[in-house]
């Protein structure tokens, strides 16, 4: 059996580290499928300048175009645009704005803006804590609870009146403690596969099961009960040649599936028993994955997509796992993270074989940009900073920012020609920095947070 890694994700867009913690990236795409605009020119950040607390802001990577958009729970108390908690990552754009959770002092509620003022505004009191965005046609998807019926799958076309339940998938009570709450079907994973809408849910009879809709009541439906005795936990759904494939406990374990979508259609292509979201990563018309045969440990694997196949690419640590994280794929090959001696050392796998590139470790954040592969490491010597690759493929630093691993560069993202990231440089607190590739070019772009307190952006991109 292979068990396929659930700390090994594709796009980064789960925070998997405490140094993460307040500044995790958001781009459009994390969480489900969210769309964005292809020449953004300014960003929304989720920024606290030691007044407003953690407020709407946007940057264009200036220090005089880093400004705060709007005070939405005015005072010191956060309105924590994004959600709150370890991964505030829940934005989306859709139809010209920006749309994520905040709280007004009323509670998570859903709201929109275009980055300015006036434009940004509640949409809807009706729901609470949505999340989940994912674009599909001419509506925006999300999970929310409404109170009533618990939480469930929504759709707006960013106005009240037409923000709307789906379906109540699970309809009905059912008793905490003692109490009869809302029975909650609870959709997560939500991923676009032709022109419709996949996740997991629970009915609250078959389990957690794989479901699909079309924006309609009637077309909200399960496409199969895999796990007949219990839930099988379908995740990490990642779009290949034309099928949707995912990792399911089909009653004997994880293993790696696919569907057509149509019903009833849930394929097993091997029994290799995943645990969850594997880093699924589609290169060379082959789908990269992390997995565990229960003998080599979690290690690169890869599948053609037909039944049976699955192979190991290399067992990178013989003596444990690898465990390959932060899939990427540039200049022709597949980057990633893994512990081969050292620990998330950079690693790299293309038609001539799997090779550890340069001596660097506590690799995480792998970015393209202007034809250089960026991320954050360590050398052994420094603390971790920013890196890239040069000309010859071999890891370089940008610039030492702090020689701690508390100023760890993350949350790298591209704008307007420049790389934008949070930092701390051991003075100001961790704050948004950019960077052009040069030493000279890698500066702080504002002390959001005066002093040593942090401002901790989080990123997304705006048109």
């Amino acid at each position: 059996m292979i068990h396929l890694d659930e700390h090994s994700m594709g796009p980064l867009c789960k925070v998997t580290s405490a140094l993460a913690l307040a500044s995790a990236l958001a781009l459009a795409g994390c969480g489900g499928g969210a769309s964005s605009a292809s020449s953004p020119s300014i960003m929304l950040l989720a920024a606290n300048d030691g007044v407003s607390g953690f407020e709407l802001w946007k940057t264009d990577g200036s220090a005089m175009g880093t400004v705060l958009v709007k005070d939405i729970n005015p005072g010191a108390g956060h309105s924590s645009p994004g959600g709150s908690g370890l991964f505030p990552s829940e934005f989306a754009f859709f139809n010209g704005a920006w749309f994520f959770s905040a709280d007004d002092g009323t509670g998570p509620k859903l709201w929109k803006s275009d980055g300015t003022q006036a434009g940004t505004a509640r949409v809807t009191a009706v729901v609470s804590s949505p999340r989940e965005f994912t674009v599909l046609g001419n509506a925006l998807y999300f999970s929310a609870d409404d109170g009533v019926n618990g939480r469930e799958l929504w759709k707006t076309d960013g106005t009240e009146a037409r923000t709307v339940l789906v379906k109540d998938i699970a309809p009905g009570t059912v008793s905490i403690g003692g109490i009869q709450v809302p029975r909650s079907s609870s959709p997560t994973g939500l991923t676009v596969f032709n022109n419709t809408l996949y996740f997991s849910a629970d009915d609250g009879m078959s389990g957690i099961e794989l479901w699909k809709s079309d924006g309609t009541a009637l077309g909200t439906v399960q496409v199969k009960d895999i796990n007949l005795s219990g839930d099988s936990f379908p995740s990490g759904f990642t779009v290949f040649n034309n099928e949707l494939y995912f990792s399911a406990d089909g009653g004997t374990g994880f293993e790696l599936w696919k569907t057509n979508g149509t019903p009833g259609n849930a394929v097993l292509v091997k029994d290799i028993n995943p645990t969850g979201d594997s880093g699924f990563t589609v290169f060379n018309n082959e789908l990269y994955f992390s997995a565990d045969d229960g003998g080599t440990g979690f290690e690169l694997w890869k599948t053609n997509g037909t039944p049976g196949n699955a192979v190991l690419v290399k067992d990178i640590n013989p003596t444990g796992d690898s465990s390959p994280s932060g899939f990427t794929v540039f200049n022709n090959a597949l980057y990633f993270s893994a512990d081969g001696v050292a620990g998330a050392e950079l690693w790299k796998s293309d038609v001539a074989g799997t090779v550890r590139v340069g001596a660097v470790s506590l690799v995480s954040g792998l970015t393209v940009f202007n034809n250089a592969l960026y991320f954050s490491a360590s050398d052994g010597v420094a603390g971790v900073e920013l890196w890239k690759t040069d000309v010859a493929g071999s890891p370089v630093q940008v610039k030492g920012i702090n020689n701690t691993t508390l100023g760890a560069p993350n949350a790298l993202t591209v704008l307007n020609n420049a790389l934008l990231f949070s930092a701390d440089d051991g003075m100001t607190g961790r704050e948004l920095w950019r960077t052009d590739g040069t030493v000279g070019g890698t500066m702080q772009v504002k002390d959001i947070c005066p002093g040593p307190c942090d401002g901790v952006p989080v990123l997304v991109i705006l048109p």
